[in-house]
């Protein structure tokens, strides 16, 4: 077991967006987690990446693991070119990737034409393809991803899926919040449905009945 989640709730001021919330994610596994806009999707995710710390419940993480997360929110530095921002992270993370293993990240999201440009006159789709490199590259064996295909063509979302399957293989755990079934559904192991903050399908366990 990876991470492990234990009657998480999370309120806002009186506002409860998560409520008495259990459930556990394992190595080598692609777990769709889906719900209206407003059902404690992203609030989950950001508890999970140990961005947020919840009301109530605890959060057990595999000491080793450091999660990866992909938002809304690029994490990336406008006044840097594509390259200087895959370089800038392969130093702070000390990945120790080359400048050529750098090039071909830049190569796999189709940017490297796009090399020495200045991220901040990047699109909404070049920006996410250029996130999704920054995520990748560092090969997590915790990877959480907030609707990552928001602005992607349909190559880089094709090229998305065929990473995300090798990071399954290798070992990786995968949480991916996606409002699109019929694309992201036939990646997946299991789903997690969640309905005003709690969970209402778990396939994993078959809470659906399915």
């Amino acid at each position: 077991m990876l991470i492990k989640l234990d009657h998480i709730s999370k309120q806002f001021g009186a506002r409860t967006v998560l409520s008495d919330l259990s459930c556990r994610f394992f190595p080598a596994s692609l777990t769709l987690l889906t719900g209206k806009n407003g059902s404690g999707k992203t609030t989950l995710m950001k508890i999970m990446a140990g961005l947020s710390k919840p009301t109530q419940g605890s959060i057990e993480l595999e000491n080793t693991v450091t999660p990866v997360y992909v938002a809304h929110a690029t994490f990336l530095y406008p006044q840097l070119t594509a390259l200087e921002n895959l370089s800038f992270w392969n130093r702070c993370l000390n990945l120790q990737l080359s400048d050529d293993d750098l090039a071909d990240w830049l190569d796999k999201t189709g940017l490297w034409d796009f090399a020495d440009i200045e991220a901040g006159t990047f699109s909404r789709g070049m920006c996410q393809r250029l996130n999704l490199a920054r995520a990748l590259m560092q090969k997590p064996s915790l990877l959480l991803l907030d609707e990552p295909s928001t602005g992607l063509d349909t190559d880089s979302r094709q090229f998305l899926h065929k990473e995300l399957r090798a990071l399954r293989s290798s070992g990786s755990c995968i949480v991916l919040i996606s409002h699109d079934l019929a694309e992201d559904g036939p990646l997946a192991d299991r789903t997690l449905r969640l309905e005003a903050g709690k969970l209402a399908c778990d396939t994993g366990d078959m809470a659906c009945g399915a």
